[in-house]
Formats: C-alpha cells, sequence, structure tokens
C-alpha cells in the first residue's frame, strides 16, 4: 500500500473503516481479493496478493487479526536480496507472536524501509510501526492516514483522504453509498501545489506525479494498481464487515470490482468479566460487480450502548 486512512471508533454506526490504495509496477504480478492460504502456514487470508514475492499488501483472518504495509520513501536505490515486505503482513497475520515479540524479530530481519499498522482485535489492539522508529506507536480511536512517511505526516494527499473520509462518514447513509464516496476519494487525482510536496529526496517531478492519491507514472509503468475498502457497519447486536477490493490495469481497461463479507467481524476483545461466548465468523463467497448492485442496510433505529474496538488503556 501506497496510501490508506484508518477510522477506528470514530463513528457510531461504522468503528471500522479503512480505506487504502496499492501502488505498484503494472508488470508484477498479483492475484485480485480471494481467501488463500500461505504457503509458510497459519489460517486462510483474506487479500490480493503478490504473485512474485507471495506476500501481500493488505489482509484480514477471520481470527480477527488486519495488516497493510506500505514503503517509505528514499532516495536509496532498492536491495535486490532485502525480503519482501508483503512477508511482514503474513507474519503478523498467522497470530502466534504477540505485538512486543513481533516487532523485534521484523526490525532485524532486513527489510527495505516500511510502515506497518497491524491490529489484533480479540485483543483489541492497533499499532504503527516504521522500520526508522525505535518502537511502535499504539493507534488510538479517530482518523489516522500513512503514505511514504511518518504515520499522519501532513503530505497533502494524507489530508484529503483524512478529511474526506470524516465527509463520507457525516454523510452517509448506507455501506454501499459510503464504498461509493470512499472509492471517489482514492480516485482522487489532484495534484498538489509544489508549495506542499514533501522532501524525500526525489526530486520535484516526480514528487508531483506522485502527489495525488490516484498515481499514473508519465511511461504508464507505474501507477495505482487497486484501491481496497474494509467497512465495518454495527447491525444491532452484530457487526457485519465488507471488504471491496477495486483493480486496475495500465491502460484504459474497465476496472473490476470483487466484494466479500464477513458476520461478526472483527471480534470482540474479551475481558476477565465477559461471560457472553464467542461466536465463529461467518464468511461469504467473494462476488464481482458494481456497489450499486448490492441491498443498502437499513441503520439500526434503537441506539444501545457499544463496545469500542480498542481495549481501553487501562485494560492493556
Amino acid at each position: 500500500m501506497c496510501l490508506m486512512a484508518l477510522a477506528l471508533d470514530a463513528h457510531r454506526r461504522f468503528p471500522l473503516v479503512l480505506a487504502a490504495n496499492r501502488d505498484e509496477f503494472f508488470e508484477r504480478p498479483a492475484a485480485r481479493l480471494a481467501w488463500w492460504t500461505p504457503e509458510a502456514g497459519g489460517p486462510p487470508v483474506l487479500s490480493g496478493r503478490d504473485l512474485s514475492a507471495g506476500g501481500t499488501w493488505l489482509g484480514l483472518t477471520a481470527q480477527g487479526r488486519l495488516a497493510l504495509v506500505t514503503n517509505v520513501r528514499r532516495a536509496l536505490s532498492p536491495d535486490p536480496q532485502a525480503p519482501s515486505r508483503g512477508g511482514i503482513v503474513l507474519r503478523w497475520l498467522r497470530g502466534d507472536q504477540r505485538p512486543d515479540l513481533f516487532w523485534p524479530s521484523v526490525a532485524l530481519a532486513g527489510h527495505q524501509p516500511f510502515n506497518l499498522v497491524a491490529a489484533d482485535f480479540r485483543e483489541g489492539l492497533c499499532f504503527w510501526a516504521g522500520s526508522e522508529q525505535a518502537s511502535p506507536r499504539r493507534i488510538e480511536r479517530g482518523i489516522v492516514g500513512l503514505s511514504n512517511g511518518a504515520l499522519d505526516e501532513p503530505w497533502p494527499k494524507v489530508r484529503r483522504l483524512k478529511e474526506r473520509v470524516q465527509l463520507a462518514l457525516d454523510a452517509a447513509g448506507t455501506v454501499d453509498d459510503l464504498a461509493s464516496r470512499l472509492m471517489a476519494a482514492l480516485a482522487d487525482r489532484q495534484v498538489a501545489p509544489d508549495a506542499d510536496l514533501p522532501e524525500t529526496g526525489i526530486g520535484l517531478e516526480r514528487e508531483r506525479w506522485l502527489s495525488p492519491a490516484f498515481i499514473r507514472s508519465p511511461d504508464g509503468r507505474y501507477g495505482t494498481r487497486c484501491s481496497t475498502l474494509v467497512i465495518a457497519e454495527r447491525q444491532h447486536k452484530h457487526l457485519v464487515t465488507h471488504v471491496f477490493e477495486r483493480t486496475f490495469t495500465a491502460g484504459p481497461g474497465l476496472a473490476l470490482l470483487r466484494r466479500s463479507t464477513l458476520l461478526d467481524w472483527p471480534p470482540k476483545y474479551r475481558l476477565d468479566t465477559d461471560t457472553e461466548p464467542e461466536r465463529s465468523v461467518q464468511v461469504s463467497s467473494v462476488d464481482e460487480g458494481h456497489l450499486a448492485e448490492h441491498p443498502a442496510e437499513t441503520e439500526p433505529t434503537r441506539k444501545r450502548r457499544v463496545r469500542s474496538l480498542l481495549r481501553p488503556a487501562d485494560r492493556l
């Protein structure tokens, strides 16, 4: 991923909203959104898949883990011997390490510079970790944004996407309405003014064409390959999560959409006082089509006290 905005507990009806773009060379092969099992083991993963190195840029598991990775923009030649950053996501999704043990093992693995956003909803935790940071930082409720700098670094496209996520949450009446607004935000091709551009050492011309949310390089070889949404909606006592992926080709071809639905996901984190039994996650098959083809959901009419997706700091 090269751009994302994440809203956690920022809206009563939609407690989890993730909107992200993956930018990559078009010649690098990839599979579209689907459930698949990594060769290294672990639970099935719902994600797109990098067919070159076998990892993924954004994925989740039925067990309640989610992760995404971005590169950090630097004027350095890539190390061809470095392990793929997509493998970091799969290591987190395996679910066999706590955050305090996971981060040191990844930090010493020799990856190119990266950002990682990782959540374990069964533990009520979400954090950001960067290869240039000493330790992970817990993500609290609200809206955060990330591109190829640090978390919430105010690059123009990060600011714009966060603003449009907030506007979409304020205005949307249904999941499909919200998804349409977020897809439009991710398709923004507005070039930022030179005065607002970051200085990452790659030169002004490249900073310009990399400044929109939706990217196409002048030679057409690099750009936004897919847009992904993860939207959790409260329906009475349950959460229903919709995952959308819209994929793009280098040319003017039709953008393809896939959608998957998970019931009772994300799972609730558990407290010592909890007595309600755990529910298994039900998953629909992946469908293709247009957003408008899916029926609109109705908003619950009765307000009730709801649990945050994030564990309170005093319960860690």
